[in-house]
């Protein structure tokens, strides 16, 4: 259908319709900028900057302990961490290691945590001290032989770690915050780092190993772990090089995006080395911690979810930021006025686009230029191809209309689509094609110069400030409630911009549960932005013909009962 690609006479000038993709490994990647820009930082942590030099240093004495610990190539090592610097060293000292790393978000619950450990099988987990004794509750019935304490505290600027120190509450309570309590027998992440190096990995690895376990409930919301090679990272790093027109050895890069999202690891993790590109990273998304930075190290460039662009507006204050060229907006929709607001604030532009964990992650994006569509998902990257089919026979490709929009399910291919999930082949089959093609779930609508926006979201996922939350998952727990005999779980728009918010919807024959036990239930089962914020009680659920709850309608209500308030 769209073997002529009309898309490619929409790319910015410079950008190659195909890129040559390096056959490198990540950590390659990591040494090459250390040998190419040894002096330049590598990452500011509030301040406190290590070098490409240092932090290849300190990637090498970490994989020397990690070795020590029985890590080789073949292995998985699970990191549950914020973003911080020790973060970077130990994803890349992992990979030096000839072994792929897990990445887990670190606010998820013990629960959450035990069934991902145990599904990938790491043998080490490297933990934010923190969260260590929830992990060694979750390591019971697992295969981890090691748990690593890693003192986020440590890597922050000798003077702020003085005033952590000080006898002071509000020091008591940021320390506690950040270290927790006893770790008890867990190894310690500093000693790690100390290790004299010793050699290189045994046996062979190619790009096409994997290097990256990710998290994605794909198309069902049961959590499934994506495999990702390290040739599906550098291609896509690579594609968005070419995309942006990054300028080698001068790009500073805001790292609000999570590590262990496929968004923030493309562009916080991964695309740095390769650039040579200086991250200023950051634990959680704090607005005038963002501004410091840019008043620290002006950023250049800026990846972030749509709630994120405004909320630094406003922190920004008499705060120049006209520094960042460009911002790429994922993961969910950004309203026009948000991105009229921001480009008019640094004269940049913000460019939008999808893909998802299983394209590591992008697929396709709005060109860098003034051919830039608002609302649209864009158009394909460099070395990826589209196809438009019927959602409920992918071998018929869908037609054009008079006008020449094609509506369909988007299916995807190129060098940044994923191996497949771990352990779960009939899944994997289910959504990649053995030639390489794969299913998004997403309906959209092509137009003959081949931009697509996004018409439903058929998964029915809620996205909450870029995070996706499954339906299915959030009711499967508050069924274990008591009162709750039927239950229907959707998202509704939170204000402009996209994001959303949960909402329970419950069926009780008895004493229905107060939105307070809703949400004490569900913090102990779910992530924080999953748990629902409203609830209403209703006498039942429409269903359709086949007993199946039909979410829109459920959704369709909530929407008239809030305007009707």
């Amino acid at each position: 259908m769209f073997e002529d690609r009309p898309w490619l006479s929409s790319y910015s000038q410079g950008v190659p319709a195909d890129v040559e993709i390096p056959l490198v490994l990540l950590d390659g990647l990591l040494r090459q900028a250390a040998q190419r820009w040894p002096d330049r930082v590598a990452v500011d942590f509030f301040g406190a900057s290590t070098t490409y030099r240092e932090l290849d240093a300190q990637v090498d004495r970490a994989a020397a302990g990690l070795r020590q610990l029985g890590v080789t190539p073949g292995t998985r090592v699970s990191l549950v961490m914020p973003n911080c610097t020790a973060h970077i060293v130990a994803f890349y000292a992992v990979l030096r290691c000839g072994a792929a790393v897990v990445e887990h978000n670190p606010t998820y619950t013990t629960a959450e945590l035990h069934d991902q450990l145990g599904l990938t099988g790491s043998r080490v987990v490297l933990v934010w001290r923190n969260r260590v004794a929830d992990v060694q509750v979750a390591a019971q019935d697992t295969d981890l032989q090691h748990i690593v304490s890693v003192d986020v505290a440590r890597d922050l600027p000798r003077k702020m770690q003085l005033l952590l120190r000080l006898p002071v509450k509000a020091a008591r309570s940021k320390r506690a915050a950040l270290t927790g309590g006893p770790v008890g027998d867990a190894k310690d992440w500093a000693d790690l780092v100390r290790t004299e190096p010793g050699g290189q990995p045994s046996g062979a690895q190619e790009p096409t190993d994997e290097a990256l376990v990710l998290f994605t409930g794909g198309t069902t919301g049961v959590p499934k772990g994506a495999s990702i090679t390290h040739y599906n990272l550098v291609a896509n790093a690579t594609q968005g090089t070419a995309w942006a027109g990054f300028q080698p050895g001068a790009e500073v890069v805001c790292g609000v995006l999570p590590f262990f999202h496929a968004f923030g690891m493309i562009f916080c993790v991964v695309l740095p080395p390769l650039i040579g590109a200086t991250l200023v990273a950051f634990p959680n998304f704090d607005p005038p911690a963002v501004v410091a930075g840019q008043k620290r190290a002006p950023y250049t460039f800026m990846p972030a979810v749509a709630p994120m662009f405004s909320r630094i507006l406003d922190a920004a204050g008499g705060v120049s930021l006209g520094s960042i060229k460009q911002a790429f907006c994922g993961a969910m929709p950004l309203d026009a006025a948000t991105a009229d607001r921001w480009e008019q604030a640094t004269g940049g532009l913000l460019i939008e686009g999808y893909g998802s964990t299983e394209t590591s992650p992008i697929v396709l994006g709005n060109p860098a230029s003034e051919k830039r569509r608002r609302g649209a998902l864009g158009i394909p990257f460099p070395n990826t191809e589209i196809r438009v089919v019927d959602p409920d026979d992918q071998t018929v490709e869908a037609t054009a209309n008079e006008a020449g929009v094609v509506r369909g399910e988007l299916l995807v291919r190129g060098p940044q689509v994923f191996a497949g999930y771990v352990d779960r082949p009939e899944e994997t089959a289910n959504v990649l094609s053995p030639d390489g093609w794969l299913r998004t779930g997403d309906v959209v609508e092509v137009d003959r110069d081949g931009f697509a926006v996004l018409v439903d979201r058929t998964k029915e996922i809620i996205i909450v400030g870029g995070f996706k939350v499954f339906p299915t998952v959030v009711e499967e727990h508050l069924r274990e409630l008591a009162g709750v005999d039927d239950v229907a779980v959707v998202g509704v728009p939170r204000g402009a911009g996209g994001d959303e918010e949960v909402v329970a919807v419950v069926v009780s024959d008895g004493q229905p549960p107060t939105l307070d036990q809703v949400r004490e239930h569900a913090a102990q089962r779910l992530a924080k932005y999953a748990v629902p914020r409203h609830l209403h009680i209703v006498e039942e659920l429409p269903r359709s013909m086949i007993g199946k709850v039909q979410r829109r309608l459920v959704r369709d209500d909530v929407l008239k009962r809030n305007s009707d308030s």
